[in-house]
C-alpha cells in the first residue's frame, strides 16, 4: 500500500491561546504537517519557546495577504479577531481553490456556503467540506446540550454561562484582568451576544442567552433552563440524552451536576445534573461543562480538520497524556 504524504497545513493568528492549543494537538499528528504559523507579534520566535514539546526549531513568521499564493498548503486555519477572517479566506480560496480552510472565529458562521462545524451534529457535510465555520465555544455546549430535547422546546430556553477568561482572548480588557476578577463575577453583553444569534440560528429554536466571566483561566459551564411540550421526569432526560449521546466518546451524560474541573480528558462535555420542577414537570434544567480552548475551539476544529481530509475523527485530538475515560 502507497502511504500518502502527510497534509500542509497553514495556522494564521498563532499567538493566541486557540492557536497554541491546536499547535500542540498538531505536534503529535503524523497526517499533517505544519508549512508555516503565524504571528505578527512573535515573529522570529521558535515555537518551542511557547511549546516546549514542539519537535522541530520552526519559527513562527509574519505573513502578508499578498504571500498566500506562494505557499502550497492544504489547509489553512484562521485563528485571528474576528471581522479579519473573511479577507483571508477570500484570498487563500482564490489562490487555492481545492484547499479547506476552517476559520475559528464568528465570520461566517451565519453563512450558507460554509459548512458549520458543529462535530457530532454535522458530521456527514464535514466529511466533504473546504470551507468550515467552527462553532464558538459558548455556542458548542448550549447546542449540544439543546438539540436533543430541540423538538421538545415550548418556548426560548434561558441560558446561564460562565466561563474563564482566556474567552477574552489576550487583548488586555476587564473580562481578562485577574485583578478585576477576583472575587468577582462579571457579567457582559446581556442582549444580542453573537453566540446568541449563532445558538438560535443553528438550533432553530430561539434562546436567550447570558455570559459572565469569572476569575479561573478556561473551562466554561452552562446552566440551562427549559420549558417543554410534555411533562418529563429525571429519569425520562437522562435517558433521552444517554440515548442520543450513548456511542459519542467525547460527549458524557450523568445524574449529578458537571464541574470544569471532572473535564477529563479535556475535549470531553459533560452533561447532567438534569432536574425537573415539582411544581410544573414541563419545567427542566440542566448544566453543560466543557473547555472553551479545547472542545469549544481547538479540538473541536482538529475533529473537523479530521473529517474533511478523511482522516480518523479523534485522531490525535486526545493529548499524548490523556486517555478516553
Amino acid at each position: 500500500m502507497t502511504l500518502q504524504p502527510p497534509k500542509r497545513m497553514v495556522l494564521i493568528g498563532a499567538r493566541g491561546y486557540v492557536g497554541q492549543e491546536l499547535l500542540q494537538l498538531i505536534a503529535q499528528h503524523e497526517h499533517i504537517d505544519l508549512l508555516l504559523a503565524s504571528s505578527s507579534t512573535q515573529s522570529g520566535q521558535p515555537i518551542a519557546s511557547l511549546l516546549p514539546e514542539w519537535p522541530d526549531e520552526q519559527c513562527f513568521v509574519k505573513l502578508k495577504q499578498e504571500e498566500v499564493r506562494g505557499l502550497d498548503a492544504d489547509v489553512w486555519v484562521l485563528a485571528v479577531p474576528n471581522e479579519q477572517s473573511r479577507a483571508w479566506a477570500e484570498v487563500i480560496r482564490q489562490a487555492h481553490p481545492d484547499c479547506v480552510i476552517l476559520d475559528l472565529g464568528a465570520d461566517f458562521r451565519f453563512e450558507p456556503d460554509w459548512v458549520y462545524g458543529l462535530t457530532e451534529w454535522n458530521r456527514a457535510a464535514l466529511s466533504s467540506a473546504k470551507s468550515i465555520a467552527n462553532p464558538g465555544c459558548y455556542a458548542t455546549g448550549a447546542q449540544l446540550g439543546l438539540m436533543p430535547i430541540r423538538e421538545l422546546l415550548a418556548s426560548p430556553p434561558v441560558i446561564f454561562g460562565v466561563s474563564g477568561y482566556s474567552g477574552a482572548g489576550r487583548t488586555p480588557s476587564p473580562r481578562n484582568d485577574p485583578e478585576r476578577l477576583a472575587d468577582n463575577l462579571i457579567p457582559y453583553a446581556l442582549g444580542g451576544h453573537v453566540h446568541e444569534r449563532e445558538i438560535s440560528q443553528h438550533l432553530g429554536r430561539m434562546v436567550r442567552f447570558y455570559p459572565h466571566v469569572a476569575g479561573f483561566f478556561r473551562g466554561l459551564t452552562l446552566t440551562i433552563a427549559v420549558r417543554l411540550t410534555e411533562p418529563v421526569d429525571q429519569a425520562d432526560l437522562l435517558q433521552r440524552f444517554e440515548h442520543v449521546y450513548g456511542n459519542e466518546p467525547l460527549i458524557h451524560t450523568a445524574e449529578k451536576i458537571p464541574e470544569i474541573r471532572d473535564l477529563q480528558p479535556r475535549v470531553t462535555v459533560r452533561i447532567g445534573g438534569f432536574s425537573v420542577d415539582g411544581r410544573d414537570a414541563h419545567r427542566a434544567c440542566f448544566v453543560v461543562v466543557l473547555d472553551n480552548l479545547l472542545k469549544g475551539a481547538a479540538s473541536q476544529a482538529l475533529q473537523n480538520i479530521n473529517l474533511a481530509l478523511g482522516y480518523d475523527e479523534l485522531h490525535a485530538v486526545l493529548h499524548s497524556n490523556e486517555l478516553t475515560s
